[in-house]
């Protein structure tokens, strides 16, 4: 044998210390990695059903009922916070039997709030106004107010709508 094909004393140390230090760095740096960028990498929920804090049988007919919700997102290291509001006119006793309208402007986005004596709906910022049915009835909004058109009521009776975000 000769002495080209010998690793010396020396670089065996060297390439020993080196792989065995590249083991534990990849054994202690990978679960580390993983931690410190999962929070980018899940997705929060963008839709689901939510509660309006209504029982159905607590809901007068034929009048607008306010009701609204608070929705906390965590995207990455990032929490928001939405506020949801809306109005719940139910028709008749029966439980599909219900208008579900936002009680976001379709104009700007400001609340509209239900006026009884008007029987309509108004917004405080360009003085548009809503039927009871959401239809626009003057004023600068492009489109009826926004519906929430998937509900449901809960074996105790909650009320709770389907909320997409996006």
């Amino acid at each position: 044998m000769s002495g080209s094909n010998r690793i010396s004393r020396r670089d065996f140390v060297k390439v020993t210390t080196g792989t065995i230090g590249g083991i534990i760095t990849a054994a202690i740096g990978a679960p580390a990695i993983g931690y410190l960028i999962s929070p980018a990498l899940s997705a929060g929920a963008k839709e689901a059903w939510v509660p309006i804090g209504q029982k159905l049988e607590d809901i007068p007919l034929n009048v607008p009922t306010p009701f609204s919700f608070t929705r906390t997102q965590v995207n990455g290291w990032e929490r928001t916070s939405t506020s949801f509001g809306g109005f719940v006119i139910r028709k008749s006793a029966d439980p599909k039997d219900i208008l579900i309208l936002s009680s976001r402007c379709t104009h700007l986005g400001c609340t509209v709030n239900w006026h009884p004596e008007a029987n309509e709906f108004i917004c405080p910022c360009h003085d548009a106004k809503f039927s009871k049915e959401g239809v626009v009835l003057d004023g600068p909004p492009p489109k009826p107010l926004n519906q929430y058109t998937e509900f449901k009521v809960d074996n105790d009776g909650n009320l709770l709508i389907f909320v997409k975000e996006g």
